[in-house]
């Protein structure tokens, strides 16, 4: 467990602007329950410093108004009564008439016990009231401190759009005494954790409460805080005619290449990466990051060329987390940028047990159906349907030595030459793979001319500067 156990007001003093957190919390009406009870509910009271186990309010977040809602884990366990589900309801639903975002933080064990079902309940209303939430555009982040679980950790605790929990905290749906008295056996101790759900793709990432007031800010400051003007030179210049296809694939498999990490790190502003699917799969050949472009809020999804080997080809939960970046742009009404930069899915018998072929057939419908601006960027090595799941984008641009291709130029010459791969070069010639040439037949828009020698900087700079100005005339257009 983590070495403190942060109390709900000293969690809030810690995130928002000293001063500015004003409770929209009503005192509690306890007549209808048995004295006995209300024994316990004072008892509780009296040893956490709050009414409830839930604080609900508004405060700043470096002068952005945010609502609060808080677990008090020192009042019965963080459980969540009918009074604590009413209070979270009514604070969420107020902050979604009010068009504000959401940061709540849990520490739980669940449904209270002493109320039994029609506080049980309460959580398909906490739910309700999340997703109208979301559903209105507006973000909704959490922290889970430890320990989390039950109803809280299976509701309100896991429909965010950012999540992150507290190092060493415990969170799960079973308590692990609960398994244990019920099964007679210890449930493991590795598997509820935060940093086995982190490393699972159940949550994002382990964050210590000291420093979630960067990460709230880093988020928000995409989420919530308007777009400025690009500031970055945008390239101009012709792109040189007499480049081969095969020089082109060979440039883009040079171990120095710019990739999606170069753009963030050169390019980007305030990123927060999401990792995994939260539906317990994770694959790092992708990254997911809510970041600023050149001052442009967005989401980016990217194939990192970093990451992909023969080892670890890019699988189905690769492109199941980039329909994630999807889904989270286009609900939170965000643009998305895809970067397309892949040697090829992965060709396995999981992979297809996986639903491979599926996953890119979804992501490319996703896509090409979103009303959110998408600009898809061929960055690099543009292969088969891995690489076509993340282009169908309102606009698209390329590199200049980026390149697109139904298969690796090796497997085009091995099925039109009966297994010789030796004929690729040819191969790629005649599939008309260049960034020219994608930029002839319309696939894409513009392409962006390459320095000879330049370092992965220079390139990533250079693209994101035409990344910004694109989408910046893309929201000028939406907005018009």
């Amino acid at each position: 467990m983590s070495a403190r156990r942060w109390g709900v007001h000293d969690l809030l003093d810690l995130v928002l602007d000293e001063g500015s957190f004003v409770s929209w919390d009503r005192e509690i009406d306890v007549s209808h329950h048995p004295e006995d009870y209300r024994a316990t509910l004072r008892a509780a009271a009296q040893k956490a410093g709050t009414d409830e186990s839930v604080v609900t309010g508004q405060g700043l977040m470096h002068g952005r108004p945010v609502a609060v809602v808080a677990n008090e884990f020192r009042f019965l366990a963080g459980s969540i009564g009918t009074a604590a589900a009413e209070r979270i309801v009514s604070a969420v639903r107020r902050a979604t008439a009010e068009g504000l975002p959401v940061l709540a933080t849990t520490s739980s064990g669940g449904t209270r016990m002493q109320e039994g079902t029609p506080a049980f309940v309460r959580m398909v209303d906490i739910s309700r009231a999340v997703m109208e939430h979301r559903a209105a555009g507006l973000p909704y982040l959490v922290y889970l401190r430890g320990p989390t679980l039950g109803g809280v950790f299976a509701s309100w605790g896991s429909l965010a759009h950012v999540t992150v929990a507290e190092p060493g905290a415990l969170v799960g749906f079973l308590g692990p005494k609960v398994y244990e008295a019920l099964n007679g056996e210890p449930f493991p101790t590795d598997v509820q954790t935060a940093e086995n759900l982190a490393a699972r793709g159940v949550i994002d990432a382990v964050v210590p409460a000291e420093q979630l007031p960067v990460l709230v800010d880093r988020a928000l400051s995409t989420l919530v805080d308007p777009p400025v003007a690009p500031e970055l030179p945008v390239r101009t210049g012709e792109v040189a005619p007499g480049a081969s296809a095969w020089e082109s694939i060979e440039a883009t498999r040079a171990h120095d290449r710019a990739g999606v990490r170069d753009l963030l790190r050169h390019g980007g502003a305030g990123t927060v990466r999401l990792r995994g699917t939260y539906e317990g799969e994770r694959d790092a050949t992708v990254v997911v990051a809510l970041t600023r472009l050149d001052g442009q809020p967005c989401v980016v999804v990217g194939q990192d060329r970093t990451r992909q080997t023969r080892a670890s080809p890019m699988g189905p939960a690769a492109l199941r987390e980039a329909r994630r970046a999807m889904r989270l742009a286009e609900e939170l009404g965000l643009p998305l940028v895809t970067v397309i930069d892949t040697p090829g899915a992965e060709l396995s018998a999981r992979a297809e047990e996986g639903a491979i072929a599926g996953e890119i057939a979804r992501c490319i419908a996703t896509l090409a159906t979103m009303r959110t601006p998408t600009l898809s960027v061929v960055l690099g090595q543009g292969c088969g349907g891995g690489a076509l799941a993340l282009l169908p984008a309102t606009e698209s641009i390329a590199t200049e030595r980026a390149w697109l291709s139904p298969l690796p130029p090796e497997g085009a010459s091995a099925i039109v030459h009966g297994g010789d791969t030796s004929y690729a070069p040819q191969m790629a010639e005649a599939q008309q793979v260049r960034a020219v040439d994608l930029l002839a037949d319309g696939t894409v828009a513009h392409v962006v001319p390459e320095v000879p020698g330049e370092s992965a900087r220079s390139l990533a700079v250079a693209v994101v500067a035409e990344i910004a100005s694109r989408l910046a005339r893309m929201r000028a257009e939406q907005a018009g």
